[in-house]
């Protein structure tokens, strides 16, 4: 990249990642904007000198790990920043060990400081053990994900051959910030290379301390949303208010890709006029039809919001998996056909209607629906639905303007779709 130098850059494996990491510094009032849409070529990554801080979506959670390494590598090498984010899924999903490898090396850091944990999402870590909401990370529906975690315990899933791991119990965590902060520099101390410093954490008060903790050293944060939203930015000053998205006319358009029991259910809340479901069988194979679009439009043109998915319960995604396996489709084509069903019709259903906002779960369906209206980036207001569900603005492209809310498909509460339709409808006061 080219231009000013960014205060702090936060590398993410997936889109509504690097929106509600990057959330916790717009929340503070720092000017944040994402790029939503990774360029073919990271060095072409070129945001304006007002936003301090620099989300990237890489893109890579289902990728080959060798690769996913080699893009994280070329991010923080093409974007000077005083500080390093790099983003892991707060369910240990993805190239967690490699990405946190490759971003250490670039930035040159002392260590990596890694505190997964977002107990406003119910993620917690206690005795290195990483829960979701009380339940062993293993026993959770997250265990099964082709890219799921090798194990609920936070040094085994950072541990190599070639770089020391070692853990900070919530004893220490608790006894604050100058013992933790004593404990990373003895860390480092201890190893000619930088290690990887995992931490408990149950409490926001516990992330506090382990950032502030880290502000001694120059350190490569690596956690979820709860983490960044207490890391330290140097030498800018934020906002002493935040901005308000002004939700336009018209009512929102929602896309649901992601098939989580906690979706599912809260896809369940939505009132059924509002839910058009598309055939998945025949996304696997057929582009996406007019008629979902029309039935989507009219529900806009009538003043109501439209929801697409194209599953609304557990025995949809199976039949569509044993089909997609069926025809020798891999779990990742699979996924890519049905994100791209929906955001083709949702693109067809935003140039014929100007929906008030936008609403995406799920990261495949959410950067596969940008990129259907040519969006590359989002800039965040500052604002939040609830927790980790933040608020932005598209910066360019089709709908350039249009106010957006992104959500990862395992966060929120039952009413949370619903509570992000009356958002982006103007009646969340």
């Amino acid at each position: 990249m080219t231009g000013a130098t960014h205060s702090v850059c936060i590398v993410a494996d997936d889109l509504t990642g690097a929106m509600d990491t990057s959330q916790g510094f717009a929340v503070r009032g720092y000017g944040t904007s994402v790029v939503a849409v990774p360029p073919e070529q990271p060095d072409q990554l070129d945001q304006p000198p007002d936003s301090p801080i620099l989300g990237v979506n890489t893109d890579t959670r289902y990728d080959d790990a060798a690769a996913a390494a080699d893009v994280v590598t070329e991010v923080v090498n093409a974007v000077p920043a005083e500080t390093v984010y790099k983003k892991v899924d707060s369910t240990l999903r993805g190239n967690v060990r490699v990405e946190t490898d490759a971003a250490l090396t670039a930035s040159g850091a002392d260590l990596a400081l890694v505190a997964p944990a977002f107990p406003a999402a119910g993620r917690t870590t206690r005795d290195g053990v990483h829960y979701v909401a009380g339940t062993r990370l293993e026993e959770t529906e997250y265990a099964d994900d082709e890219k799921g975690p090798s194990s609920p315990k936070l040094t085994a899933v950072f541990e190599s051959d070639d770089r020391a791991v070692e853990q900070i119990s919530i004893d220490v965590i608790e006894s604050g910030r100058d013992q933790v902060a004593a404990a990373l520099t003895a860390a480092v101390q201890r190893h000619d290379r930088p290690p990887v410093v995992v931490c408990d954490a149950q409490t926001t008060e516990d992330l506090a301390t382990i950032a502030d903790a880290g502000s001694d050293l120059d350190t490569l944060y690596v956690g979820s949303g709860g983490l960044a939203e207490h890391v330290a930015v140097k030498g800018v000053a934020g906002r002493t208010s935040q901005s308000s998205t002004a939700v336009g006319p018209g009512s929102p358009l929602a896309v649901v890709g992601s098939v989580s029991a906690t979706t599912l259910a809260q896809l369940k809340q939505v009132p059924a006029t509002a839910v058009v479901e598309l055939d998945p069988i025949d996304l696997l194979t057929e582009p996406a039809s007019e008629e979902d679009a029309s039935r989507a439009a009219d529900r806009l043109a009538d003043g109501r919001p439209a929801v697409l998915t194209a599953a609304t319960d557990r025995e949809t995604v199976e039949r569509t998996v044993k089909e997609g396996e069926a025809r020798d489709l891999e779990p990742g084509e699979i996924r890519k056909r049905i994100a791209s069903g929906l955001a083709a019709t949702a693109a067809a259903v935003v140039e014929s209607q100007s929906p008030s906002g936008l609403f995406y779960t799920g990261g495949d369906v959410a950067v596969a629906g940008l990129r259907s209206l040519d969006a590359t980036t989002v800039t965040l207001t500052g604002d939040a639905v609830t927790a980790g569900i933040p608020v932005g603005r598209l910066a360019d492209g089709a709908a350039s303007g249009t106010p957006l809310v992104t959500k990862a498909g395992g966060f929120g509460s039952e009413g949370t779709i619903v509570n992000c339709l009356e958002y982006l409808s103007g009646n969340d006061e």
